[in-house]
């Protein structure tokens, strides 16, 4: 078993591993990196259509591969992007030793009343007319921003893949789950980053400040200029404040 620390990198709702593809080789060297795909997307198994925060959580560390939970194995780095956040942070508080430290990217957290409408809103859509939905989604998440056209087609075509009923049952975790974990937040007791876009219109700076504040010692860093899809836009920025987070390297190691 390797020596290196290991990062486990979890995506996004509706996406999957690919949306890592700039950042897991900037952190490989340093930590040995582990990009499943979550239950519901990709390769990952199937989730029964009723799941919740716990549920997927609990599918998460089922389907890891075997040597990361050994007896006597280190805990792992959780770096979870949106949905992959609140499944990371579910993780370290209700299952502390698998975890040795927790970034949350462009995390969504303690959504107010309006919030909780507009993502409301947003399931609803997706429940009438999912490609709908995916077309929303990348307009909301790339309109304005530097991601090259080709990106932005490989995260049409990963959206356009999912089967519609596993997309709309972790939708519906996404839309619920900051809520599931609101009130647990303060027993998280490991090294935390809280990092997300200045200009993203979901998981907005607001939300990290709150989500900092809410995890003992947790740091927020809001990068300018990048909207939700921090792991495409900004890739070393993101790496660069993990392996800062860890431990694993320094400011010149890595670069955009």
């Amino acid at each position: 078993m390797s020596s290196q620390p290991t990062v486990v990198l979890l995506h996004g709702v509706g996406l999957d591993h690919s949306v890592w593809e700039g950042v897991a080789p900037l952190l490989a060297g340093p930590v040995d990196v582990v990009v499943p795909d979550l239950p519901g997307h990709g390769a990952g198994p199937r989730v029964p259509l009723d799941v919740d925060l716990a549920g997927l959580a609990d599918l998460v560390v089922r389907d890891l591969p075997a040597g990361l939970l050994a007896a006597g194995a280190d805990p792992v780095h959780l770096v979870g992007f949106s949905l992959g956040a609140l499944v990371a942070q579910h993780l370290a508080i209700h299952r502390p030793e698998l975890v040795a430290s927790l970034t949350s990217v462009s995390s969504v957290c303690r959504r107010t009343p309006q919030e909780a409408e507009a993502v409301a809103a947003r399931l609803a859509t997706a429940e009438r007319d999912v490609d709908a939905s995916y077309a929303a989604s990348v307009e909301r998440w790339f309109a304005g921003s530097d991601v090259d056209a080709a990106a932005v087609g490989r995260t049409r075509s990963v959206l356009a893949a999912n089967d519609p009923d596993q997309f709309l049952a972790c939708y519906r975790v996404f839309a619920t789950g900051d809520a599931a974990v609101a009130d647990d937040l303060g027993r998280i007791d490991v090294p935390a980053l809280a990092v997300t876009g200045a200009a993203d219109p979901g998981s907005t700076p607001e939300m990290t400040h709150r989500l900092a504040a809410s995890i003992p010692g947790c740091r927020a860093v809001v990068v300018p200029e990048v909207r939700h899809m921090l792991p495409l836009e900004a890739p070393g920025v993101l790496a660069e404040h993990v392996l800062e987070l860890i431990g694993g390297t320094t400011r010149d190691r890595v670069r955009d």
